[in-house]
């Protein structure tokens, strides 16, 4: 589903003054929005076309430092700039700000206007033209789970992001009557999301304490993530404005369950399942077990895209629905990845290794790659597992560690023929930095644990 506004609307909401401002961001690596405020009138006369950013946006982290190791850009070469090219398709309304409107951008490159090859949107729409030329379109669908906290940003920032006390007391997994007390935030965020022309099927509460979910309608593989970042992105602003907090760290306390995003996933030509086979076992086509096989297999290779922090990996915990083997089930939530809605058109697999911290477009991405692989080798899918899947000591692990994803994503063969050895090699750089700045500081653990005793 593209954006709720065209240019022509938006020129006529400028003109009576309804709106004056537009959000004109892209998304960086780490899945945030990135970009400028336009003052309304110049961007309908103007900037419409495009704007500029300054290239290290795609070469920072969390911090927004400036890693060397790069190959894209440097001090050593100046930290010069990239073009932001507004993609008028995703224009919408940001109902949660006055008089905002917003729109997506490519990032392309300054001196020849070429897609710059590691921005993630160019990432994913590389993959989804890839699939396009073998005859199938993607639809998807990511569930965005997030805990809501008592206090605002500002308070927990300045308390040291000590005492987290979640909005709630105890799980609230389908709870009503808990999910009712918490109808301030959440209310406005599935409204303001709708208003804003996102599919919004309905939030829940998950398994834990102040732990939400929201879904969004499946839809093609691009909008599903412009849907998820630009959703992420108003659940901060939203709490925000509420005087919470929401927060998207997979693990924010070892005692608590952590956070996940689903991903579900499906090919289709024009409105015909291709995974569907109402005269195979399943349902399932062989196309369908043919992508399966591959997204399974090349798991490993791509986990650092699903779990991109240190922190990412104290999710993966036996008992906690965060799934450890790369292995698949049938509607089974130990497996990594689960059969859905099988024997009917909408038989569909489910990845549950991502956490609530992935880029989704990254995500998608390099799972539509591993799926198109076993396309394209007849890739033979393996029986499903069953029972408890944690204690499956023959299925395999995913990568356990930050440490163990970054050298499987070096090394994939896979990844650096679908997606070219530069992006791999600055992902790749990203990854390393992330565990060499984890590895500098001297964490709490550590200084409760032998500062006395050791």
């Amino acid at each position: 589903m593209p954006g709720n506004l065209s240019f022509d609307d938006l020129k006529s909401r400028v003109t009576d003054g309804s709106i004056d401002t537009v959000l004109a961001c892209f998304v960086d690596m780490q899945g945030r929005l990135m970009g400028k405020r336009f003052h309304a009138v110049n961007f309908v006369e103007t900037s419409f076309k495009e704007t500029h950013c300054c290239n290290y946006l795609l070469a920072t982290d969390l911090e927004m430092a400036t890693p060397d190791g790069y190959a894209s850009t440097s001090w050593q070469t100046g930290y010069g700039d990239y073009v932001m090219a507004p993609d008028l398709t995703t224009l919408r309304t940001v109902p949660w700000l006055e008089g905002t409107a917003l729109v997506l951008c490519d990032v392309l490159d300054h001196h020849t206007h070429a897609p710059v090859p590691h921005d993630p949107r160019a990432i994913l729409k590389k993959q989804v033209a890839r699939l396009r030329d073998l005859g199938f379109d993607a639809k998807m669908a990511t569930e965005l789970e997030f805990f809501l906290f008592e206090k605002s940003l500002d308070e927990i920032r300045a308390s040291g992001f000590r005492d987290l006390t979640p909005i709630s007391g105890y799980n609230e997994d389908y709870n009503i009557f808990q999910t009712t007390k918490e109808e301030g935030v959440m209310r406005p965020i599935r409204n303001h999301l709708y208003a804003a022309g996102l599919p919004i099927e309905n939030s829940k509460g998950e398994a834990e304490a102040g732990q939400e979910e929201l879904n969004i309608r499946y839809a093609p593989a691009l909008d599903c993530a412009d849907h998820h970042s630009i959703a992420k992105h108003a659940i901060k602003e939203i709490a925000w404005q509420h005087g919470r907090a929401a927060s998207f760290l997979p693990k924010w306390h070892h005692d608590r369950v952590g956070s996940s995003s689903h991903v579900h996933q499906s090919l289709w030509q024009g409105e015909t399942p291709a995974f569907f086979d109402k005269d195979a076992d399943l349902g399932m086509s062989e196309l369908m077990k043919n992508y399966m096989a591959g997204l399974i297999a090349y798991a490993p290779d791509y986990t650092f895209f699903l779990a991109p922090y240190v922190n990412s990996y104290k999710r993966f915990a036996k008992g906690t629905f965060a799934p450890t083997k790369t292995v698949w089930s049938i509607d089974n939530r130990t497996a990594g990845f689960r059969l859905c809605g099988a024997e009917t058109k909408g038989v569909r697999v489910e990845c549950r290794i991502g956490g609530s911290d992935l880029n989704p477009y990254l995500a998608q991405a390099a799972m539509l790659a591993a799926g198109i692989k076993g396309i394209e080798d007849k890739m033979e899918l393996s029986p499903p597992t069953r029972g408890d899947v944690y204690e499956d000591a023959k299925a395999a692990d995913i990568p356990q560690t930050l440490r163990a994803a970054t050298e499987t994503l070096r090394k994939s063969a896979f990844l650096r023929k679908a997606f070219g050895d530069d992006v791999i090699d600055h992902y790749t750089r990203c990854a390393e930095w992330e565990q060499e700045e984890f590895d500098r500081v001297v964490t709490d653990w550590e200084i409760a644990r032998g500062f006395e005793r050791a």
